[in-house]
């Protein structure tokens, strides 16, 4: 998995590098086919915004979050990803299993 870090109207430090790769690198636990994150830190005003778009097998998946504290936003981020990552995952599993499973009663009379 491949994560990339900007800033916009900020520097990123290597501290805050290191901290969104260690809250992404969680994603790959429950879904192990995400492939790029492209994450853009900004500043506006008094409100820390962290966003994201990540890749996944099939879609893009996208998340933003903001806060008073960057640190916060990117923990808030990282979660709403997590949620959606889980949700995708779910959406792949369901949609590739729907056609062993569903039987018509009618087609067992024949």
């Amino acid at each position: 998995m491949q994560i990339n870090v900007s800033g916009h109207h900020v520097e990123v430090t290597d501290s805050m590098r290191t901290y969104v790769e260690e809250k992404l690198s969680r994603l790959e636990r429950h879904f192990d086919h995400v492939t790029h994150i492209q994450v853009i830190l900004s500043v506006e005003k008094l409100a820390q915004k962290a966003e994201a778009q990540l890749h996944v097998t099939g879609t893009d998946v996208y998340a933003d979050a903001v806060s008073e504290d960057m640190y916060a936003a990117i923990d808030a981020l990282a979660d709403k990803l997590d949620r959606q990552v889980i949700k995708q995952k779910e959406k792949m599993k369901n949609h590739r299993g729907a056609g062993h499973h569903n039987l018509d009663a009618t087609n067992l009379d024949a």
